[in-house]
């Protein structure tokens, strides 16, 4: 179809229902009908067939359902390991035996170190660091709206620093890509593991989230969230302990590996995402239920009465999820990533290119709601670009996932966005808008940082 405005009509929908309404599910439903409409050549009859085929299609995509079900299993995982009273061990072990976490510093910067060495999946840091620090939070009175900016900007800025996951995998294949085409003459886990210093977003907003913490770097929004009333943890007979929250942490970063690797036929680079998480979640699921039910921490009904509660808790983000897909897969239709990098790219010089190449996947990716999605469209654009003007390939590949992260972490349809703010209890469009201001000073400093490297790089 001809590329024109009415390609972004869907996504900009969508962020305004979700700002306006704040119902995420109308918003992206919304979104998704219009798109679907104009894909349909505006003809109703064509409409009402396209738009059962097109959830059917979705539900078709393997990747699509493995995603569905990790997002359904996490949620058992982690109702799982309340229930069996490990949260409860470790907060004493942390609050009381040792005497570390005793201040509302203490509490973010444990969410922090959390999202930092837990790398392997975005949504995973997102939900752990959510739900250690969730109780501590009520203890000492901290809004939840802080609890899922730590969370936020913790869970996709490491992992798109640490590559040693499904962002790793993708980006090397998109790469890998380009090389085959003449783009790159060197390795593409070259080009990959040189391009990490160049992902200034990531670097700066963790910076940024520090000053928040320690300094209580309060802007916007932020400084009216409001704090829970004050909760003190019912911990009394509780017996402090690591190894029950410990335990099943390690075991699923080892899963992840594992199969990463399995997948990959031996690379874990190339191995796939969704299906290492949602291998690692049923295989934690069975290492919990050796764990807990023999010890008698749980029984084996009060197991699988957990694990089902914990899919209902999660079947609303699971829905927001498909329908993000459902989003995702309509600005794609729509070719809306193409169109916005035609109108900027068209204008671009030598000295503004990894800038605007920064600003273009931000766009894409705040419209469309997914970083990875940014990816698939930016890398074939932005490298072929760089190669033609001479420029370095690594700082375009940089400039692409700052960008990609940006996007992602500032727009109100994105999944990490959403589980963020499910995993700090905090509503979505509240973490949205005490975010935000944060998250544009950091994008102004990676912009600039952007600029400055296609001066002297």
């Amino acid at each position: 179809m001809e590329l024109n405005f009415t390609t972004l009509i869907p996504s900009l929908l969508a962020i305004f229902l979700a700002l306006r309404t704040k119902n995420v599910y109308i918003s992206l439903l919304s979104g998704i009908i219009v798109g679907l409409f104009i894909l349909s050549h505006y003809d109703v009859m064509n409409f009402l067939k396209v738009f059962f085929s097109f959830f059917t299609e979705l539900l078709s995509q393997s990747w699509i359902i493995k995603t569905l079900l990790f997002a359904l299993l996490v949620g058992s995982v982690i109702e799982v390991i309340q229930r069996s009273g490990s949260i409860d061990r470790f907060v004493v072990y942390v609050t009381q035996k040792k005497n570390y976490i005793n201040s509302p510093k203490k509490v973010l910067g444990l969410s922090y170190i959390i999202g930092v060495l837990i790398f392997i999946e975005s949504s995973i840091t997102s939900l752990i660091a959510g739900a250690v620090g969730r109780p501590l939070c009520d203890r000492e009175k901290i809004p939840h709206a802080k609890l899922a900016f730590v969370c936020d900007s913790t869970s996709a800025p490491i992992s798109s620093l640490i590559l040693l996951n499904g962002w790793g995998a993708l980006l090397l294949g998109l790469i890998q890509t380009q090389k085959e085409q003449g783009i790159i003459t060197s390795s593409s886990l070259e080009v990959l593991l040189e391009s990490i210093k160049f992902n200034f977003y990531a670097f700066v907003i963790l910076g940024v989230t520090l000053l928040f913490i320690f300094y209580d770097f309060e802007l916007g929004a932020m400084k009216k969230a409001t704090p829970p009333p004050r909760k003190e943890i019912e911990l009394q007979g509780v017996n402090p302990s690591l190894f029950m929250m410990i335990a099943p942490l390690f075991f699923m970063i080892i899963n992840v590996f594992m199969f990463l690797y399995i997948t990959g036929d031996g690379d874990i680079f190339q191995g796939s995402g969704s299906s290492s998480v949602f291998y690692t979640m049923v295989s934690t699921l069975v290492f919990l239920l050796f764990l807990y039910v023999p010890k008698k921490i749980l029984s084996f009904k009060e197991y699988w009465i957990a694990v089902f509660d914990g899919m209902k808790k999660l079947f609303g983000i699971t829905v927001i999820l498909f329908l993000a897909f459902g989003i995702g897969k309509i600005t794609s239709q729509l070719h809306t990533g193409e169109y916005l990098a035609s109108l900027a790219l068209s204008y671009v010089s030598d000295m503004m290119l990894y800038g605007l190449i920064f600003l273009i996947a931000s766009m894409i990716s705040f419209s469309t709601g997914t970083s990875w999605g940014t990816f698939s469209i930016m890398i074939p654009i932005a490298l072929p670009m760089a190669y033609g003007m001479d420029g370095n390939i690594a700082l375009a590949v940089g400039a692409v996932v700052s960008g990609g992260v940006f996007g992602d972490h500032c727009s109100p349809i994105s999944d990490t966005t959403i589980i963020s703010s499910l995993a700090s209890d905090c509503d979505v469009v509240e973490h949205v808008k005490t975010q935000l201001p944060y998250a544009l000073i950091a994008g102004g400093i990676a912009f600039l940082f952007f600029v400055i490297a296609g001066i002297y790089i």
